[in-house]
């Protein structure tokens, strides 16, 4: 008894050590967040002034311009709403060190000469356009990329694009390296070279609002449900990434449920309170997530591996992201157009960063290998679901779970989604 007694005042003091020091992190990236809103959407300016009350935002960091409501916009539109007055604004408010040239682009864009910033994160809320259209008249040869024929294109997420409000001369065709991927000690040149963005979005206004709500509620009360891990998938690369998420939560002290089959979850599986929930490949929500009356426990985190899974975040059955927004999720990723396999979020990578006591919006930067691509992040960027680094969480006393071979399910699908060679 003693010793249980001494076992559970130890995690008591790990636990309050852990939210103070969040707490206190948090405060000081919150002073450096910048909010970026659609003037033309009274939803979108909500979601703004409520994430900056919640998380004690100063006011001041919302910035609001007029854009298009429509979620695929041209590369016109992009540069003349978004991009070319947003680097106005955050060079005026010295968010940006940055001196305007009197040149542009071929795009359109403003040049600058940029020596670095000061944002800790970008939140870009609903009513922000999402996609970009591909503009074949600005396309242009970018070797060796445009080598392969894949990245001819300068189709794109939005968020993509303003991950370089700090390398703002950078190439609109194919994509651009993320500096931070999988870098476990970046420079503070590399540091310097990336904003990080996340969005608050979802198929209704409510979805968006509260996921910063969701985040807070998760961090004061920690995560409580079950891990699950869906794999099984056409590609290798995929399925080792997934047996090492399902490693990574047995750390975390989870014990998840791992279905190794060729087809997703079934509608039959018991699924309580997934808090976690990694899987692929499958084109729309399938599964339990459509059973009537679904929803997600407090800080879930849900990753499903698709080319199109954010394609639009306006719907509640089409997709994996707006789906699971619509579900109650706290945080999730996906792709607005096919970004191939190996250039879309990495999962294992995201739950590392995460279990090593990372917020979301560092562990996005870290599980991200391309920006001005495909990927798009939607969650509070300063959630912090485990407050510790995993070094310091308790052990595990669990393994995964056997395969699970349950009917009926949905078959995985083969999709164009691996990277070819040239």
């Amino acid at each position: 008894c003693q010793t249980m007694f001494r076992q559970q005042r130890w995690f008591l003091a790990w636990l309050v050590s852990g939210l103070i020091l969040s707490r206190l992190c948090g405060d000081e990236l919150a002073a450096r967040v910048v909010i970026l809103a659609n003037a033309s959407d009274a939803g979108s300016i909500r979601i703004a002034r409520h994430y900056a009350e919640v998380r004690g935002i100063p006011a001041e960091n919302l910035i609001a311009l007029a854009m298009p409501v429509e979620e695929t916009i041209s590369w016109s539109d992009f540069v003349t709403t978004i991009w070319n007055p947003l680097m106005k604004e955050v060079t005026r408010q010295a968010w940006i060190d940055a001196v305007p040239m009197t040149l542009i682009d071929e795009a359109g864009r403003m040049k600058y000469f940029v020596s670095g910033h000061r944002i800790s994160y970008l939140v870009v809320c609903r009513g922000v356009p999402l996609r970009i259209r591909h503009a074949p008249a600005l396309y242009a040869t970018l070797r060796p990329l445009t080598d392969n024929s894949i990245f001819r294109t300068n189709e794109g997420a939005v968020d993509g694009e303003l991950a370089l409000l700090a390398q703002p001369n950078h190439p609109i065709n194919a994509y651009v390296a993320n500096p931070l991927w999988n870098n476990e000690k970046p420079t503070q040149a590399e540091r310097a070279r990336v904003v990080k963005v996340s969005r608050l979005d979802g198929p209704s206004i409510g979805d968006a609002l509260r996921l910063p709500d969701l985040a807070i509620a998760a961090e004061r009360d920690g995560l409580r449900g079950q891990a699950f891990v869906d794999l099984g998938g056409n590609h290798p690369d995929g399925n080792r990434w997934l047996e090492t998420v399902a490693r990574i939560a047995t750390e975390l002290g989870f014990q998840p449920e791992v279905d190794r089959s060729d087809t997703t979850f079934g509608v039959d599986v018991p699924f309580d309170a997934p808090v976690l929930y990694f899987g692929w490949y499958a084109a729309t929500v399938n599964g339990p997530f459509t059973r009537a009356g679904f929803s997600f426990p407090v800080g879930a985190i849900a990753f499903h591996i698709h080319s199109f899974s954010a394609a639009t975040l306006r719907q509640s059955a089409s997709g994996w992201c707006g789906p699971f927004l619509a579900r109650g999720v706290t945080a999730t990723v996906g792709n607005v157009a096919e970004p191939y396999l190996q250039l879309t979020h990495r999962p294992d990578l995201l739950l590392r960063a995460l279990a090593l006591g990372q917020n979301f919006g560092d562990a996005v930067a870290y599980a991200q290998p391309a920006l001005s691509w495909q990927t798009v992040a939607i969650g509070d960027p300063l959630y912090r679901p485990f407050p510790l680094s995993l070094a310091a969480h308790p052990p595990a006393d669990s393994t995964p779970t056997a395969d699970h071979q349950r009917r009926p399910r949905a078959k995985k699908e083969a999709g164009q989604f691996v990277l070819p060679q040239k």
